[in-house]
């Protein structure tokens, strides 16, 4: 998912900010193709035009979305591609295949839809931000999710990598200090 404006880092795009010389949405589609994952995708929308003129001459297909927030280019993502699917954000530049992998062998022993999560505590102590929480309020979402069926079931994780979403310019600061 790489179509949201980041208008909180006041910089380009959010997904082309670069995290130790390579940009975020580079570093992220690197560990999808390498991990056990199939076919790579990427949600572009009318606000990211820089991203989309960048993946072009990639390995992964862009989809366009409408732009209308994260849960209608999700929706209109998934209508293209079905489900179940993985889905990323475009703001965790640590992410490694083989957390991805860990997610995937976690969504196999799943009911339904995955939401993987990170303990605000680890969060706070690596000095990112926390946006929103689940359950009861400990965990953090990670912009890491598998999209199946209407149950969703909670995978919590204490992986560092996929704890730093850069949302805030101190965000970057920890995932440069992290890379």
């Amino acid at each position: 998912m790489c179509g949201g404006r980041g208008t909180r880092l006041d910089r380009v795009e959010k997904p082309l900010v670069e995290v130790g010389g390579t940009a975020m949405i580079d570093r992220v589609c690197d560990a999808l193709l390498a991990s056990r994952g199939d076919d790579v995708y990427a949600a572009v929308s009318p606000h990211t035009p820089g991203t989309r003129a960048h993946l072009d001459a990639s390995a992964v297909t862009v989809i366009e979305t409408p732009g209308e927030g994260y849960v209608a280019d999700l929706t209109a993502a998934l209508e293209r591609i079905g489900r179940p699917a993985l889905t990323v954000a475009a703001d965790l530049p640590l992410l490694a295949p083989g957390a991805v992998n860990r997610v995937l062998d976690a969504a196999a022993d799943a009911d339904g839809s995955l939401t993987v999560a990170v303990p605000v505590a680890l969060k706070r102590r690596l000095g990112v931000s926390v946006d929103s929480t689940v359950g009861d309020g400990s965990l953090a979402p990670t912009g890491v999710n598998v999209v199946a069926g209407t149950d969703d079931d909670i995978y919590a994780c204490d992986d560092t990598r996929l704890a730093v979403n850069v949302n805030r310019p101190r965000d970057l600061w920890v995932a440069e200090a992290l890379s």
